[in-house]
Parts: structure tokens; sequence; C-alpha cells
């Protein structure tokens, strides 16, 4: 588990982080989502202790990173995929990392092994893709087999095939029963692999709550409707929601009524359907709805 009591850092008149709580559980895909600048990558190096908060607290089960004894086995993490020494191979590196934390050895094979790098093990990781760097990144966040895992924007770099690895990976993880925090911009992506969502504009908490949940509060749902009377179905159902055209194709869009009444206020006036099919809202819709304040640059055309 990962506790934020009322965490707080700037840089100056910078204020990154401002007065953050929030409890990541173990068992459980926690997505982590804020706009550029928001203070995620911040509020993960308070979290490892790579910076100092300037007010609050943040516990991993109950403790400090820094009073962490063999830290890589309590916790596991990827926050930048080329931190590597460009000349050492990807086999030396985590031999390295092993030593470090008094971890036997013929663990560096197995953890290479379930990221798929047994082949290049031995080549300098300063040739890798970004792709290759982010597995191997991953390597070292498993290799002290942690409770405790986190991710900043894992899936950069990674082809579908990867993509769908690191997806199956997290929540093999967490069904295991580890705490699982994962960054990423990325929201199609977190809308399939995170159970659970923090989100955070201008270093302040937005929401956090179940992805489920989170889509449903800040969007609704609609239902598109295609028929060869659409003229005269939108003059039926315009009392009663609000009726809007699809721009690709036509379709009516509504809002306001659920598939069941629309499909039954047709049936009622003989109206003919080639389609009927409830539409849910989106993450990405949900988070632009809720983080629209929080962005500091706005694109204009």
């Amino acid at each position: 588990m990962i506790e934020a009591k009322r965490l707080s850092k700037h840089y100056g008149r910078t204020v990154a982080v401002d007065d953050l709580s929030f409890t990541v559980n173990p068992g459980r895909v926690t997505g982590f989502l804020g706009p550029n600048g928001a203070g995620k990558s911040t509020t993960m190096r308070m979290i490892l202790g790579l910076d100092r908060p300037n007010g609050g607290d943040v516990l991993i089960d109950g403790q400090h990173y820094a009073g962490l004894k063999h830290p890589l086995r309590k916790v596991g993490a990827l926050l930048d995929a080329k931190w590597v020494h460009p000349n050492r191979s990807a086999r030396a590196h985590l031999r390295w990392l092993a030593k470090s934390n008094r971890l036997p050895v013929s663990r560096v094979d197995e953890v290479l092994e379930m990221v798929g790098l047994t082949a290049v093990a031995g080549k300098r990781a300063g040739g890798f893709s970004l792709g290759m760097s982010q597995r191997l990144g991953v390597a070292g966040a498993l290799l002290g087999d942690p409770e405790i895992l986190l991710f900043d924007e894992p899936v950069n770099g990674l082809d579908p095939e990867g993509i769908l690895w690191i997806r199956q990976l997290m929540h093999r993880l967490a069904d295991d029963g580890r705490t699982v925090f994962v960054s990423s911009h990325l929201l199609s992506e977190m809308a399939q692999t995170a159970q659970d969502l923090i989100v955070i504009g201008r270093g302040k908490l937005i929401a956090a709550t179940t992805t489920e949940q989170f889509i449903h509060d800040a969007t609704e749902d609609r239902v598109r409707v295609r028929s060869p009377q659409a003229s005269r179905l939108r003059e039926l159902l315009a009392g009663q929601a609000l009726v809007a055209d699809d721009a690709v194709d036509g379709a009516l869009v509504v809002h306001g009524l659920a598939a069941s009444v629309v499909g039954e206020v047709a049936a009622e006036n003989g109206i003919v359907l080639h389609e009927l099919s409830p539409q849910r809202g989106s993450l990405e819709e949900a988070f632009m709805q809720l983080t629209k304040e929080s962005v500091d640059y706005h694109a204009h055309d």
C-alpha cells in the first residue's frame, strides 16, 4: 500500500504538488493521470525518496522508502527507461542492481526471460531502442520480486504486442496481491488496464475512484440510431431527449434516453431501425471534462 498524506512540493514559486492525499491499494492496478505538468512525476519521485516534500508525507506499507534496508525487495520502479549506463550490457546492469540489494544472481536471467530480452542480454544497453529499454527497465523493477511496483509511462516505445504484454503483466502482478501504480498519457490503454484511478491537476487531487465510476460521473451515456426514417424518429424523440447527428454517417445520437425507450418509440410508430446501440462514455471524454480547468496550454484552431 502507498499512502500520501497532504503531500506538497514546490520549486521556488512553482507549486508542483499541492496538499495531495491518496491511497494506492494492493491487488489492483491503479492509474495515475493528469495533464502535462500536473505533478505526477514529482509525486512518484517523492514516493521513492528522490525528491523531498516541502510538506506532508508519503509511506510505503507504513515506512519511508529511505528506511527500507533492501528497497528492491519491497519496491520496484520504472521512472526513466534510459537510466542505464550505455556501455553496460543488459545482464551487467541487472547484476549490478542485484548485487546492490543482495539478490541472487540467478534472478537476473529469470527477469530477462520474463521481459523477452534473453537474446540481447549481452548487448550494450546504449544501443537499445526505446521499447527494448522499457523492457529492461521493467526487468529491473521486477528483479527483487517486490510487493509494490511503480511504472511511469511504461508503454512508451512499445509496439502493439509489447503494449499487450505490459498490460497483461500488470494485471498478473495485481492478481498476485501486489500494489501496481502506473502513470500514462495513453488514456485508451489506461481504460483497459487500470481498475482504479487517481487523477490530479496542477498538483491537486481531482478524483480518486474506480475507473468505471470516474467515467460514469463525468460522461453521459447515449444511444446511436440509424434508420431510413431518421427525420420522423427525430421528431418523435425531440420532446424527450437531445438528438444530434453523427457527422460521420448521419446516424442519430440520442442523449438522455435508454436504448430500450428509443426502440419502443420506433416500434410503436412503425419505424424501421438499422442500428440501435448504447454508447458508453470514454475515459478520454471523462478525463477531458474533469481536467479542462487544470490544463496550462490549450491549442486553438
